[in-house]
């Protein structure tokens, strides 16, 4: 559920310009914020009592530290830092402020704010509110998860065992190196690796709505970012405003459920790329998508024993190349570069463009550094959220319906439960319920053809887990959608956030 709003900037002149900064410029410093720090839960007061000092980092751009503590169960636990940033609002009287969280888990915020502001939402969000991203706890700028070296996640995202997919040697391998994983994550972030869930970071959201100065609590989640925002409803009715909830994640559903799920909704929009292919100059497959599937699915497993060669030296092995086909999945603006991507490796033996876009989607620069902690900080974050069995008889069961679900795409999600076997320490607890009962209503946006949470749980959330939900429905491929200049999803938006207002029934655009 990796959210990837735009990464692909660097693919083409006509992608958008990041346009934020983290100079200082001689902006005004904002004025203080007074706390609404009433509502503190015992021991915590001071948290909610800050008074945060905001300074500039960017034209119309503030940035500020927030302590929260590190164990909410514990007052006395050492306070730890959330990263924030927030572009004004173009309006001198603003409504207020959103609070906004891109997905992942482990995508930051704070980093979307500063680079990419100008794109963020809609004008009309961004005219009437101060839009404020953050890190979450264990991400980016925040008091953060460590891991690997770049070096290590080279090998660790990309490398090959060397044994036969599935046999009993890669089966061990995959152990070793994810018990070494996780043995590393702890030696390089300490006590914190074990406070990163997803109900601390929500908790947390609610000490940023107090230090705001907020009664209510504006909100947009976008992926993974709908999961805390649905946590946060839960955990604070009495205190959510406006909330929107795009690319919905049915907190509800077991990791195997929503691992199926996700793989069926990536096969079938690679389906509704092949079924599309046609329009662009160097699509290479016939038209024929059973054919075209069949021949992707030997493509992989020529890969699996052969990686192709790059220009870089580096070779495109099938995790690479994997990873390279989903990533464009995310989004229908992307299938271009797919289609040139399987044209040059599968007419050119070259396998540079499909590297490309792993290493966009794995935030890899071209000198081989990690820009983000996001490896790092969405393995934490979901191995304390749920865990799904690794019983050997579940996940032959679980690998067999993979398979089934998903011909092509399914065979490289097998034995997912692995990832998290090993990990240092226990799942956390969820809220008993999601209903978030006494909230008022909550908006969810979910996409018939999105890949990475497939509508199923836009519908499941908003009809049948939420006390009081409405859902917007947009007809399309993509994963989320508002602010992608889409009028009838922007505007129906744009006037929820405004007024708290909503149409009659789903427009289902």
């Amino acid at each position: 559920m990796k959210n990837k709003l735009g990464l692909i900037a660097l693919l083409t002149s006509s992608a958008v310009v990041l346009t934020g900064c983290i100079a200082a410029t001689d902006n005004a410093t904002p004025d203080p914020i007074s706390p609404v720090a009433s509502g503190a839960p015992a021991g915590f007061e001071k948290y909610y009592e800050q008074v945060v000092d905001f300074v500039s980092c960017g034209d119309g751009l503030f940035c500020a530290d927030v302590e929260v503590p590190m164990n909410w169960d514990d007052p006395s636990s050492e306070p730890i830092v959330i990263a924030t940033s927030y572009r004004q609002a173009e309006k001198k009287d603003p409504i207020g402020f959103v609070l906004f969280n891109p997905g992942g888990p482990g995508a930051s915020g704070y980093d979307w704010v500063l680079e990419s502001s100008d794109f963020l939402g809609t004008k009309k969000l961004r005219e009437n509110f101060n839009i404020l991203g953050f890190d979450p706890r264990g991400v980016g700028r925040s008091s953060a998860v460590s891991c690997l070296t770049d070096a290590e996640n080279d090998e660790f995202l990309y490398g090959v065992t060397g044994f036969e997919l599935g046999s009993d040697e890669d089966l061990a391998f995959a152990r070793a190196s994810i018990k070494e994983f996780g043995s590393k994550c702890l030696e390089g972030t300490g006590d914190l690796l074990a406070h990163v869930d997803t109900v601390s970071a929500a908790k947390d959201m609610d000490v940023l709505r107090a230090v705001l100065g907020q009664q209510k609590l504006h909100y947009l989640g976008y992926s993974y970012g709908s999961l805390l925002g649905t946590t946060y409803a839960s955990l604070f009715p009495d205190r959510v405003g406006q909330f929107v909830l795009d690319g919905a994640i049915d907190p509800t559903v077991s990791d195997e459920q929503q691992t199926l799920f996700q793989i069926e909704a990536f096969e079938k929009a690679l389906r509704a790329f092949l079924e599309s292919c046609e329009q662009y100059s160097d699509c290479p497959f016939t038209g024929f998508v059973e054919g075209d599937l069949k021949t992707i699915q030997e493509f992989f497993l020529e890969l699996e024993a052969k990686p192709l060669p790059t220009d870089s030296g580096r070779e495109l092995t099938i995790w690479a190349a994997v990873t390279g086909l989903i990533m464009p999945l995310y989004s229908e603006t992307y299938w271009p570069y797919l289609a040139t991507a399987f044209d040059a490796a599968l007419n050119d033996g070259a396998g540079d463009f499909f590297l490309l876009l792993a290493d966009q989607y794995n935030d890899r620069a071209e000198d081989g550094t990690y820009s983000t902690n996001i490896l790092a900080a969405n393995y934490a974050i979901s191995c304390l959220d749920s865990r799904a069995s690794t019983n050997i008889f579940s996940m032959r069961r679980q690998n067999a319906a993979l398979i089934e679900a998903a011909p092509t795409l399914g065979r490289y999600w097998q034995f997912g439960a692995l990832r998290c076997e090993s990990w240092p320490f226990e799942v956390k607890q969820p809220p008993v319920s999601y209903a978030a009962t006494g909230a008022p209503t909550i908006l969810v946006v979910g996409t018939t053809g999105d890949p990475a949470t497939p509508y199923a749980q836009a519908q499941a959330l908003a009809g049948r887990i939420l006390d009081d939900a409405f859902l917007l429905t947009y007809n399309g491929e993509g994963h989320t959608v508002y602010g992608q200049q889409i009028a009838c999803v922007d505007n129906v938006v744009d006037k929820f956030f405004m007024t708290a207002e909503l149409p009659d029934k789903d427009p289902n655009c």
